[in-house]
């Protein structure tokens, strides 16, 4: 009997620490995935030209409203900067498995309405990620193509933008709803998660970029031009896997 119950725990005891292994992993996981869609917000959006430097896209300033921004990046880091982000949202939505289990031990429908919103954003997000490379194409073929011509490449433009407000729109509404969600059921204290933990999630992390994006050197801020809410993410990540660690 004495045997059998030793057996018995020393089973549990790797079931748990394979469980804390896993929660570790998920949560590298997603600061890989952020990071790697931070990065490609930066080769998609920082970029630096100017409307003064490309005369033909001037009649097209309120269509574009800082898209003119993509005429002067190469393709192919238009290409990459795309991918990276439907590539890295698998390594994302991973990460929600970790803040699942930290969220364990409260109301199991919020914990799973919390979790959904946050993967279906992502789910939505890395489609509307995706769709600024075709925009990148649009803004450059609009400025090599003949006058004559420009008019159905702005219908193109103006098309493609309402696809992206429709798209946007359920993606910040998510997350916005998600993050409520999760502050609130960290702060009932039947979480993994301490109680500080109710003012970090995405949402709080952004309004914190913006205001520490202001103190930053100009060359930061135009490294980091796009980024922030996928910087945002990574904080609110790193939080996670930093309070689970040793769960």
């Amino acid at each position: 009997m004495l045997k059998y119950l030793g057996k018995t725990k020393f089973y549990f005891s790797k079931v748990i620490n394979m469980e804390t292994t896993v929660i570790q992993i998920t949560g590298l996981l997603a600061l890989l995935g952020t990071t790697l869609y931070a990065t490609g917000d930066v080769l998609l959006l920082a970029g630096k030209a100017s409307l003064a430097d490309y005369p033909r896209l001037m009649p097209f300033a309120k269509l574009l409203s800082d898209a003119e921004k993509m005429v002067s990046l190469p393709p192919h880091r238009m290409m990459w900067g795309a991918l990276l982000g439907v590539f890295a949202t698998p390594l994302v939505v991973a990460g929600y498995w970790q803040v699942y289990q930290g969220l364990s031990g409260a109301n199991v429908q919020l914990v799973l309405a919390t979790i959904g919103l946050f993967g279906s954003a992502s789910v939505i997000g890395a489609f509307v990620h995706g769709t600024f490379y075709y925009m990148g194409e649009y803004v450059q073929t609009l400025n090599n193509v003949e006058e004559k011509s420009q008019a159905i490449v702005a219908g193109l433009i103006e098309r493609h933008k309402k696809v992206l407000i429709i798209s946007y729109v359920p993606v910040l509404l998510f997350i916005f709803i998600a993050s409520i969600l999760f502050s609130i059921l960290v702060a009932s204290g039947r979480t993994a998660f301490p109680y500080w933990m109710a003012a970090i999630n995405p949402v709080t992390m952004t309004i914190a970029w913006l205001i520490i994006k202001r103190i930053l050197p100009q060359f930061v801020r135009d490294l980091t031009e796009g980024a922030g809410f996928n910087i945002a993410f990574l904080a609110f990540f790193a939080c996670t896997t930093l309070t689970l660690w040793n769960k």
